[in-house]
């Protein structure tokens, strides 16, 4: 029987490789990006995320099967957009469908994570994030605008840990885990591989056990297991596909 999943930024990167083997094995996608997508949205403004979820309703009446909050961008030069993008439009997504998502009986969520919650972050701003203060992480945000992406990703980490426990979500049977890729080859990353200096700060600071980079692919098998998983007992988790980063860094943390 078809299932269908909605995909936030499905136009590119790991979220197109997501939808393009969900479609693949026959599954209904809907796909949610600035462009070439069922629903096209800003996810770093509340009409955006408003948007979505009425659109989500009309396009899907009957409830998604499984969500995947993987929309996101990096620069230091978009301290602001990166925050609300990665952070609050994730989490928008991920709250604004849960009422679809209550529609089914074994529905599943997903959100793209990163090892750079691992990295250095700026603790004000991650704090408005989990407070639901907009307005205050942009502000901190802005003045240290280089800890953008790692706070983000930390933020939505830890909501993802408390909230996929919560008895509307895990107690509901809607099971919600996070992946957590390490420097995957994509559009976004592209310009990082171009530049030498680039690529020994990322050598330091995602060091592996295996040669090479991942292609988006790779991630998007881990996802697509996790959309469609039939037992009932995962629900939670953060689960690092990222070449062995997370075990180098934190080997004492499991």
């Amino acid at each position: 029987m078809q299932r269908t999943f909605l995909l936030t930024g499905s136009a590119s990167g790991i979220g197109q490789a997501t939808a393009e083997r969900l479609r693949a094995d026959g599954e209904r996608v809907i796909g949610v990006d600035l462009r070439d997508a069922d629903i096209t949205v800003d996810l770093g403004t509340a009409d955006g995320r408003a948007r979505l979820a009425a659109e989500a309703a009309r396009l899907a009446p009957d409830g998604l099967d499984g969500v995947l909050a993987g929309a996101g961008i990096s620069g230091q030069n978009l301290p602001r957009e990166t925050i609300a993008i990665n952070y609050f439009g994730a989490v928008a997504t991920l709250t604004g469908l849960h009422p679809l998502l209550a529609k089914k009986p074994r529905a599943r969520a997903v959100a793209i994570c990163s090892t750079a919650a691992l990295l250095p972050h700026d603790d004000e701003a991650m704090q408005a994030c989990l407070a639901d203060d907009e307005a205050a992480a942009l502000s901190a945000i802005s003045e240290r605008p280089q800890t953008a992406y790692m706070t983000s990703k930390r933020a939505l980490s830890l909501w993802l840990r408390r909230t996929a426990v919560s008895k509307t979500w895990g107690g509901a049977n809607i099971l919600l885990n996070g992946v957590a890729p390490g420097v995957i080859q994509t559009p976004m990353t592209k310009p990082l591989f171009s530049d030498p200096e680039m690529v020994r700060l990322m050598a330091l600071s995602n060091p592996m056990a295996v040669d090479g980079y991942a292609e988006a692919e790779e991630i998007a098998e881990l996802i697509a297991y996790l959309l469609r998983f039939e037992g009932h007992y995962l629900v939670g988790q953060i689960i690092f596909n990222d070449g062995g980063t997370d075990a180098i860094m934190r080997p004492d943390v499991f």
